[in-house]
């Protein structure tokens, strides 16, 4: 059985209704795919805290106003995931790729255009939904 690996992740919308997406490095697990920014939550992190970091950390942005959207399990076979999507409507700074990952703003309809990970889909169809 895999390790459970537990990852916050920030659907993050602009004044506009867009969705920020990031290319993941080619070098890691599911590499070359677009996904909503995020990362691991720490052993005593709570995820609210842990997408805080991640965002400041790969974006360089302050989430200020987030609400859990939804949340999920996936199996890969070299890994598996439960991921923690949160809804980011308010944030400061201006979102760059600090690590020097490509980002884009996507109307949320248009997100299905974009090759994700197979644990994201879910994440896509809740993004999708109207409020």
């Amino acid at each position: 059985m895999n390790k459970l690996v537990h990852i916050a992740i920030g659907v993050i919308r602009n004044n506009e209704g867009a969705v920020l997406i990031a290319l993941r490095p080619t070098e890691s697990h599911q590499g070359g795919l677009w996904e909503f920014p995020g990362g691991k939550v720490e052993l005593g992190e709570s995820v609210q805290d842990a997408l805080v970091r991640e965002l400041q950390e790969e974006l360089a942005i302050t989430p200020t106003r987030m609400t859990p959207l939804i949340q999920i399990r996936h199996d890969y076979v070299d890994k598996s995931v439960l991921l923690s999507a949160w809804e980011v409507s308010c944030f400061e700074g201006e979102p760059c790729g600090n690590e020097g990952q490509p980002i884009r703003w996507v109307a949320s309809q248009d997100l299905s255009e974009f090759e994700f990970p197979a644990a994201n889909q879910p994440i896509i169809t809740a993004a999708q939904l109207p409020k």
